[in-house]
């Protein structure tokens, strides 16, 4: 079963929107990709659509990932971490008395 040009195109540009976006110069899955796709019979269509599939379901899970673990970065410092830790669990860090500070 042969893919018209519309339905190729369409498909490279579903992959190129699923990959990490590009700075100024192309990364070696685009070129890859780019490659494949230019020769309309070097992918099979399911294994492109196995692709595209594989490549959402990453971008989703690392969008999940950094949604509700922020943590993981390595962005916060130790206290945030700390707190952002206390609260996963349902808790609130207790606040901390400056010196000289009376009850």
């Amino acid at each position: 079963m042969s893919r018209t040009t519309a339905q190729i195109r369409a498909m490279y540009r579903q992959l190129l929107r699923e990959l990490p976006p590009i700075s100024i110069r192309r990364t070696k899955a685009h070129s890859q990709a780019r490659e494949r796709f230019v020769n309309a019979d070097a992918i099979p269509q399911q294994h492109a659509q196995q692709l595209l599939r594989f490549l959402r379901a990453q971008r989703v899970y690392t969008t999940l990932l950094e949604r509700y673990n922020p943590g993981l970065a390595g962005e916060l410092d130790v206290a945030e971490h700390t707190r952002l830790t206390a609260r996963r669990v349902g808790l609130d860090m207790p606040k901390e008395m400056a010196a000289g500070e009376k009850n």
